[in-house]
């Protein structure tokens, strides 16, 4: 365990979707924001950021969604499937590192579990900075090989002109405490990550890797945005393995419930 390590969970508000991009289930069918009171399972996609300040430097799990939302998605047309509409001002990343007394320079690393645009919607934010971004390797090669500007999810905008360091493989002691857990099927790149804390014992911040506890299950419940299939329930049972091996509190990607049963930042932290 690291002594001196905290971990700070900064909620960003939440999306609204329907259920089915989240939790697959047979007879459901996509709504759009202008279709949402027609039969349909809309609910709150919760997004969070994880500061986690150790001895050797300070690092920012993920981005969250960016401000312009509404622009920047227009030509994805992710805008009317996952609008950014439960968001307050106190809210966006960039207030949250507000709340904590930090700004974008002030972090040393911010780390990517994927590119997709609720993740790294923020990441022009640590362009000018002396931030160091690192993404898994994978990720990184599978966002310079497509044309356009998006594939699904990945929007060029969000990580154009942005210089990333890459990890491959598991990564254990990045910083004291901190390890990152590979956990493709999301994405091609898509990765967790493991704290180890000396009162809390250790966390793992799943991600999407896995949306949220009905996911999780046993059974396994893929969502519709899965890479690949097959890689995505060997990555859920490999932190499923670890979490039972650790004893082990797992944070998911988006649960709605789950967030508000969290010590959230800027009022608690994990030591």
């Amino acid at each position: 365990m690291a002594t001196g390590t905290t971990v700070s969970i900064l909620p960003c508000g939440a999306m609204s979707t329907d259920i089915t991009w989240l939790l697959l289930a047979p007879g459901r069918a996509m709504r759009t924001r202008q279709t949402k009171d027609q039969p349909a399972e809309w609910v709150d996609c919760p997004t969070h950021c994880v500061l986690v300040d150790t001895p050797d430097g300070r690092l920012l799990w993920d981005t969250s969604c960016p401000r312009d939302w509404e622009e920047r998605w227009a030509p994805t047309g992710l805008q009317d499937f996952f609008p950014y509409d439960k968001v307050s001002e106190e809210e966006y990343l960039d207030s949250r590192l507000k709340q904590m007394g930090l700004s974008p320079g002030d972090l040393d690393y911010v780390v990517f579990s994927h590119l997709h645009f609720d993740h790294a919607g923020n990441a022009q934010l640590f362009k000018d900075t002396n931030a160091k971004l690192v993404c898994s390797e994978k990720e990184h090669e599978w966002c310079n090989t497509f044309d356009g500007p998006f594939n699904g999810a990945h929007l060029k905008a969000d990580f154009a002109g942005l210089t990333f360091e890459t990890v491959s493989g598991d990564t254990t002691d990045f910083l004291p405490g901190v390890s990152f857990i590979q956990t493709p099927g999301h994405t091609p790149g898509s990765m967790s990550m493991r704290v180890d804390l000396p009162e809390t014992g250790t966390m793992i911040f799943t991600a999407d890797a896995v949306y949220m506890g009905a996911s999780y299950g046993p059974p396994t419940v893929p969502a519709a945005i899965v890479n690949n299939l097959e890689q995505f329930y060997s990555s859920v049972e490999k932190i499923r393995g670890l979490a039972e091996e650790t004893n082990a509190t797992v944070v998911f990607g988006h649960d709605a419930n789950q967030i508000h049963e969290l010590r959230t930042a800027p009022e608690g932290n994990y030591r």
